[in-house]
């Protein structure tokens, strides 16, 4: 039993404290907001995705299904489980997120990963808005290639919480890219 004890808390030490708390923020705007843990368990569940990464494609297929993954574990603490993708399926539901808050997430999430130093190729930047209606403003994370200093939108508004992110390049999604949903 000692054994494990030994073990168990090797692994938590090998994780800095800093990267499994995290804020996130919900209920449209922002409105709402939570702290929320990564275990041990689920950091290593994240690591193995970038495992054998050995492309920048490779590692923004690898971001997206990641992004998935942090909404999962969020949902698990906070009523983000609940939310749908787009803003009408969600119905006034507490935990709904719009644009805003996939966008700050998505962001926050990105930048554990790349402190955690999963993230070889890319480089986390700002969140992007694109307007192309004045009525149809839309937000995203977004992260840069370093070899070739192409950006790149992540946007998880489009599904359901817990579905990975979709990744466009950013010229793209500022001409309005989006999947068929």
């Amino acid at each position: 039993m000692m054994r494990a004890v030994v073990l168990s808390l090797g692994l938590l030490s090998s994780i800095p404290a800093w990267a499994v708390d995290i804020s996130v923020c919900y209920n449209y705007g922002c409105a709402s907001q939570a702290r929320v843990d990564f275990s041990p368990q689920q950091i290593r569940k994240l690591r193995q995705l970038f495992k054998s990464v050995t492309t920048p494609a490779a590692e923004r297929s690898a971001i997206a299904k990641a992004i998935g993954l942090f909404e999962q574990f969020s949902g698990k603490q906070t009523p983000t489980w609940r939310d749908k993708g787009g803003n009408v399926n969600d119905d006034g539901a507490d935990g709904r997120m719009d644009c805003i808050d996939h966008s700050t997430n998505t962001t926050a999430y990105l930048t554990l990963l790349e402190h955690l130093r999963l993230l070889r190729f890319h480089t986390v930047l700002g969140r992007v808005e694109r307007a192309p209606l004045i009525v149809n403003e839309h937000w995203a994370a977004r992260i840069m290639d370093r070899a070739t200093q192409q950006e790149y939108a992540v946007d998880s508004w489009f599904y359901d919480n817990g579905h990975p992110a979709v990744i466009y390049p950013l010229q793209d999604w500022l001409k309005g890219a989006s999947p068929d949903v």
